[in-house]
């Protein structure tokens, strides 16, 4: 939600000592950088694809062996059994006990080439270019004396969250999406953050490798034209 590349390794590594299962949510990560299970070390890391230019509908789940083995699958179909009688199930191995039916085999063709494309971009290439952008964003919003900016250090990804006065995000966004920017306003799943930071949510810009420094100009714009609208 504020961009923040936290300590994941850190963490993984103390709930290794611990003896807890790490689950790692990274669906704002994948996207935007290089990522190596082996080297976190965590239980269980998942993501979307619709965060990274593949269709809704599709993600992935990588989870160790160990663990994969114990779990039960949640949904039940055609294909995830090796063997089945009047008394008893014996689910297949892992990967198919969990895909029960028909796959959504589009999504995951429309997956695999969304990864590909990102990787012949070059990820590293990707993350530069996204935090270059993200310190142009956080310069320009300075500049604007009634913007609260959450988390404006370098320690980030491409994600800047802020607020307008005491503007509602759903209203600044609202104003802003008929300016043709698209942002997110809202707790972004992290109310418990909002409500230690005193804030109702906050107005969200994200961005990728499509995006440019004229981008965020017309951003700016659209922020200006919410402090007018609401003056």
């Amino acid at each position: 939600m504020l961009g923040t590349i936290n300590p994941i390794k850190e963490l993984i590594n103390l709930c290794n000592k611990n003896d807890i299962i790490s689950v790692i949510d990274a669906a704002q990560s994948v996207p935007h950088m290089k990522i190596d299970v082996k080297d976190l070390n965590c239980d269980f890391l998942a993501f979307s694809g619709h965060k990274m230019l593949a269709p809704t509908g599709i993600g992935v789940l990588y989870g160790k062996a160990q663990h994969l083995n114990e779990l039960k699958p949640f949904l039940l179909g055609g294909g995830m059994i090796s063997k089945v009688t009047r008394t008893e199930t014996l689910w297949n191995e892992i990967p198919w006990k969990f895909e029960a039916g028909t796959p959504n085999i589009s999504g995951a063709i429309g997956l695999k080439t969304a990864i590909q494309y990102l990787e012949e971009i070059g990820m590293n290439k990707i993350l530069e270019h996204e935090i270059e952008l993200a310190e142009y964003c956080i310069e320009k919003l300075q500049e604007i004396p009634e913007v609260t900016i959450y988390h404006p250090d370098s320690s980030r990804i491409g994600v800047v969250s802020f607020n307008i006065k005491t503007i509602h995000p759903h209203d600044a966004t609202q104003v802003m999406d008929k300016e043709g920017v698209a942002v997110r306003g809202g707790h972004h799943c992290a109310m418990p953050l909002m409500q230690n930071l005193g804030i109702n949510g906050t107005v969200r810009a994200s961005f990728s490798l499509y995006n440019t420094k004229e981008d965020i100009d017309i951003l700016i714009v659209s922020v200006k034209k919410v402090l007018e609208v609401f003056s």
